[in-house]
């Protein structure tokens, strides 16, 4: 029953963090949705920000279980885009909230998942030293997070995914290029 609860709470969260702003979503507001007395939400949450923070929490570990391995830089980039795009209103509505922090650094952990997990595979066995694999991890890692943040920014009007895509075409193109 405890676990049913704390489904049901987040469910909740999520779809009126879809519907609006964080700033304007409230303890009643959950407990209304989802049928249960404030008592139970305490019960489960400390406050709103440990709810944020354990939903962002759990999509950062689906993530990591929907891609153990990654053999592209477009299976990179797909990943991250579909960590953002799967709750897109509410991930806008956490990142211009209090709560944006929590929302960083849980998307550069699923940056560095995402590009170590693939970066790792692609140069395993090619005596590369690894402070330099670690240099290129943290370059892609941050373009990939930066990409995302200002996307965000910008209000999220770009079809990112069509961006990602792009970039990839002229890093492989770029490298082709260099190998001739």
């Amino acid at each position: 029953m405890a676990n049913f609860t704390r489904r049901a709470i987040k469910d909740s969260f999520l779809k009126l963090l879809n519907q609006r702003p964080l700033n304007q979503i409230t303890v009643k507001d959950i407990v209304e949705d989802c049928g249960i007395n404030r008592n139970s939400f305490y019960y489960h949450f400390e406050d709103l920000p440990a709810l944020v923070e354990e939903i962002i929490g759990e999509h950062m570990e689906k993530l990591i279980q929907k891609h153990p391995t990654v053999s592209s830089v477009e299976e990179c980039a797909d990943a991250v885009i579909e960590l953002v795009m799967e709750n897109r209103r509410a991930i806008y509505h956490i990142y211009n909230s209090l709560s944006r922090d929590v929302f960083e650094r849980r998307l550069m952990d699923a940056c560095r998942y995402i590009v170590s997990t693939y970066l790792k595979a692609e140069f395993a066995g090619k005596g590369m030293a690894p402070q330099d694999l670690d240099a290129l991890i943290r370059l892609h890692q941050c373009a990939c997070f930066g990409s995302v943040i200002d996307w965000l920014n910008g209000g999220m009007k770009d079809d990112i995914a069509d961006y990602f895509r792009r970039v990839c075409a002229l890093q492989k193109s770029g490298l082709e290029a260099l190998e001739r």
